[in-house]
C-alpha cells in the first residue's frame, strides 16, 4: 500500500488513531474494565465510530463543542473519541457543579451537542443554558433511569431513546482526517479565584503527555494495567491513562464515590493493577489497611500528586509496596498536565521537592521582569513546548497575559537548588507581603501540615494596619485531636522565621472547596477578614 492509498489517519497520530491501530493489530485485547465488564480495542474503536457517525448526522462538525456530563466509565472515552473522531471538541462538565455554575460553562462553550447520564438529567434540565443545546444523548446505566426518563424530560431539547439504541442504529463511519494540532479538549479549569477558564488542549498536547508518563512510569508494552480513581471533568482523568491508549494497554476505571481504601484494594487484586495513582490523602487511608502485606498485589508503579505528601505517608507507601516505584507527579491543567516528575530514589532525599522537569518542555525561573533568578532564589516558574496549552477558549486577553514574553506563565514560584530540583513555595497570587517581608503560603501549609493533629490546612493573608498583612492558618483536625495556636507557635519554633508565623489559628470541620476538589482561598479570605467572636463589639 502506498502513501497515496493509505488512509489518512494510518499518518496521524492521536488516540482515535490509536485506537483503530489496535483494533486493527489486538483487537480482542481488553482496553476498557468496569464493574466487571471489558471493551476491547476493536469494540472500543467500532463504537466511539457509531457514535461519531449519530453526531455527524446530527450536525456535529469539525470545532464544534460536544460536553460530556457523566461518571466515570466507559462511555464516557467513547465519547470524546467520537467528538474528536469529527474534529470536534470534547469538554468534560463536573457534576459537583450547581446549575447557576454549569450554566456559565455551557454559555461560555456553546456547545453543538451533549453527552449525559441519565442520573445527572436532573442537573442538566436544572441549568437553563441547557436548552440551547440542540442534542443531547442519555447514557441509561444499569442502576440508573434510562432513555424513558429522557422522553418526558418536558424540554425543546431533543433527547435520544438512548445511548445504545443509538449505537445500534448506526454503522461506523471511516475515521477522517484529524491533525495533531487540532482541539481535542476544552478542560475548564476550577475557578478558585475567579470564574473558570476553559483550557484548550490539542492532540499533540495529550500525546506528548503520554510519552511523558511512559517515561515517568517506565512503561514499554502493552502489559500494564492502569487504575483510574480520578474524575474524568478533572484533567488527572485522562492525562493519567493516556499512556496505555499509546500503547494499547487496559485501563481499569474505578466508579466515582467516597474514597474506600478496602474496595480500592480489592480492585487492585481482581484487576491485576500495576499502575495506579492516588492523592497523598488517600494513600494513607490505604496503607493503613491491616491485610495490606497479606494481599496478592502486583503494583509496579504506584503515583501520587496534586498535594504535598508527608515523610509519614512516603514510609507507608515505602513499607506496604517495598517493590514498586513510587513516582510524584506535578503540573497542572495548562500543562497537559506534568511538567515535574519526582520518582522513588529521591521522594525522601528531595522531601518536598516536585522533582526535576520533564525533557520535554523549556522552562526558565523568572523574576517580574522576566530576567532568570540565580539557583536558591525564588521565581516564577515558565514554561514553552508541546506539552503548554493552546489558550483559554473565548478569553483572548488572558490568553495574551498568560504567555506574555512568549512563555506560559505557571503562577507557581519556585526556587531551583544546584542538582535542578524544583521546590514550589507558593502560588504568586497567594504570596503574602508582611512588613515588607515576602510569606510564602505554601511553605507554611508543608511545615503545619507536619503536625500530627493536622488533616488539612490553607493559609490566608489578612489585612493588618501595621504590618499591611499578617498570615492566618486554617486547619482541620484529625478525630479525636485539638491544636491551639501556643502548641503550634511552639510546633514551628525554630523552623521558620519569626514574622512567618501564623497570627491567628482557625479550627474548620473541613476545609471550603470549590466542585474541583481545590481549597476556595477567597472564602478563607473573607472568613480571616471577619470579626472573630472575641473582636465581635
Amino acid at each position: 500500500m502506498s502513501p497515496a492509498t493509505a488512509p489518512a489517519w494510518s499518518f496521524r497520530h492521536h488516540w482515535m488513531a490509536q485506537a483503530a491501530t489496535h483494533a486493527m493489530m489486538r483487537p480482542d485485547k481488553p482496553a476498557l474494565r468496569y464493574a466487571g465488564a471489558t471493551t476491547t480495542w476493536a469494540q472500543l474503536s467500532e463504537r466511539s465510530l457509531r457514535l461519531a457517525a449519530a453526531l455527524a448526522d446530527r450536525g456535529v462538525r469539525a470545532g464544534d463543542r460536544v460536553v460530556m456530563l457523566t461518571l466515570n466509565h466507559p462511555w464516557f472515552v467513547e465519547s470524546v473519541f467520537a467528538a474528536n473522531s469529527l474534529g470536534a471538541v470534547a469538554v468534560p462538565l463536573s457534576f459537583r457543579l450547581a446549575p447557576p455554575e454549569l450554566g456559565y460553562v455551557l454559555n461560555d462553550c456553546a456547545p453543538t451537542a451533549a453527552v449525559v447520564d441519565a442520573r445527572l438529567l436532573p442537573l442538566f434540565r436544572a441549568t437553563p443554558a441547557a436548552a440551547s443545546v440542540t442534542t443531547v444523548i442519555v447514557i441509561g446505566e444499569p442502576d440508573a433511569p434510562g432513555g424513558e426518563e429522557a422522553k418526558e424530560a418536558g424540554c425543546e431539547t431533543s433527547y435520544e431513546a438512548g445511548y445504545e439504541d443509538l449505537l445500534a442504529a448506526y454503522e461506523p463511519m471511516e475515521l477522517p482526517d484529524v491533525g495533531e494540532e487540532s482541539t481535542a479538549l476544552i478542560m475548564y479549569t476550577s475557578g478558585t479565584t475567579g470564574r473558570p477558564k476553559g483550557v484548550m488542549l490539542s492532540h499533540r498536547n495529550m500525546q506528548v503527555q503520554a510519552i511523558t508518563c511512559i517515561r515517568a512510569m517506565d512503561m514499554s508494552d502493552d502489559s500494564d494495567v492502569s487504575f483510574l480513581t480520578a474524575p474524568f471533568f478533572h484533567i488527572a482523568g485522562l492525562g493519567s491513562i493516556v499512556a496505555a491508549f499509546l500503547l494499547g494497554g487496559t485501563v481499569v476505571i474505578h466508579p466515582l464515590g467516597a474514597f474506600d481504601p478496602e474496595a480500592v484494594l480489592d480492585a487492585y487484586e481482581r484487576e491485576g493493577a500495576t499502575i495506579v495513582f492516588n492523592v497523598p490523602q488517600q494513600w494513607d487511608l490505604i496503607c493503613a489497611q491491616p491485610d495490606i502485606h497479606k494481599r496478592d498485589l502486583r503494583l509496579r508503579v504506584i503515583s501520587w500528586g496534586a498535594a504535598p505528601a508527608a515523610d509519614t505517608t512516603l514510609r507507608a507507601m515505602e513499607r506496604s509496596f517495598p517493590a514498586a516505584l513510587n513516582v510524584a507527579v506535578f503540573g497542572q491543567t495548562e500543562t497537559s498536565p506534568i511538567t515535574c516528575v519526582l520518582r522513588g530514589e529521591d521522594s525522601l532525599r528531595k522531601l518536598g521537592s516536585v522533582g526535576r522537569p520533564i525533557p520535554n518542555v523549556q522552562y526558565r525561573i523568572v523574576d517580574d521582569s522576566m530576567n532568570d533568578v540565580p539557583n536558591g532564589e525564588v521565581g516564577e516558574i515558565v514554561y514553552r513546548g508541546p506539552t503548554v496549552t493552546q489558550g483559554y477558549w473565548n478569553k483572548p486577553e488572558e490568553t495574551e497575559d498568560a504567555f506574555r514574553g512568549g512563555w506560559f506563565h505557571s503562577g507557581d514560584l519556585v526556587r531551583r537548588d544546584e542538582e535542578g530540583f524544583i521546590w514550589v513555595v507558593d502560588r504568586k497570587k497567594d504570596m503574602i507581603i508582611s512588613g515588607g517581608e515576602n510569606i510564602y503560603c505554601a511553605e507554611l501549609e508543608n511545615l503545619i501540615a507536619e503536625h500530627p493533629s493536622v488533616r488539612e490546612v490553607a493559609v490566608v493573608g489578612r489585612s493588618d494596619r501595621r504590618w499591611g498583612q499578617v498570615p492566618v492558618a486554617f486547619v482541620a483536625l484529625a478525630p479525636g485531636t485539638d491544636l491551639s495556636l501556643p502548641a503550634l507557635l511552639g510546633f514551628l519554633d525554630g523552623r521558620l522565621a519569626s514574622f512567618k508565623r501564623p497570627k491567628d489559628l482557625v479550627t474548620l470541620a473541613q476545609l471550603p472547596r470549590n466542585a474541583g476538589g481545590k481549597v476556595t482561598k477567597g472564602a478563607l479570605r473573607a472568613l480571616a477578614e471577619a470579626p472573630r467572636p472575641a473582636e465581635a463589639p
